[in-house]
C-alpha cells in the first residue's frame, strides 16, 4: 500500500467527520463510523459509537478545526492509523489535543473503528 495516496484521503474523510453539519447529513455517520467504532475521549472514558454519534450530532458546526502534523501508517493491507494534533481556529500554540484513529478500507470504503483524543496542556 502507498501511503502518500491516502493521507490526502484519510486526512478529508477526518475533515469531513468534524466539519460536516451531521443533523443535515445523517447519511455521512455510516458512511465514516464502522459499526464496530469505539473511541477512548480526552478524559480517558470509552465511549460507544451512539455517544460519538450524539457529540457530533450536537457539536457547534461553526467550528473549522485545524490539523497539524497530520500523518498516516499501515498496520495491515486494509488498515490505516492517522496521527495529528487538532486546534480549534486561533488556538495553533495553545492546547490542543493529539489524535489517532484507525481507518479500515471495507467494501470500496474507509471507515473509522476507532479513535482516541489525548489533550495537551
Amino acid at each position: 500500500m502507498e501511503l502518500n495516496v491516502f493521507v490526502k484521503q484519510i486526512q478529508q474523510l477526518e475533515l469531513k467527520l468534524l466539519q460536516s453539519d451531521l443533523a443535515a447529513h445523517p447519511e455521512l455517520i455510516d458512511e465514516l463510523l464502522a459499526e464496530n467504532f469505539e473511541e477512548v475521549d480526552s478524559n480517558g472514558e470509552i465511549r460507544t459509537r451512539n455517544d460519538v454519534i450524539d457529540w457530533l450530532l450536537h457539536k457547534d458546526k461553526h467550528i473549522q478545526w485545524t490539523f497539524k502534523d497530520f500523518r498516516i501508517k499501515a498496520l495491515t493491507d486494509d488498515m490505516v492509523l492517522a496521527i495529528y494534533s487538532l486546534h480549534k481556529p486561533n488556538h495553533m500554540n495553545g492546547a490542543g489535543s493529539t489524535r489517532t484513529s484507525i481507518w479500515q478500507y471495507r467494501k470500496n470504503q474507509w471507515k473509522m473503528v476507532f479513535h482516541q483524543a489525548s489533550r495537551k496542556n
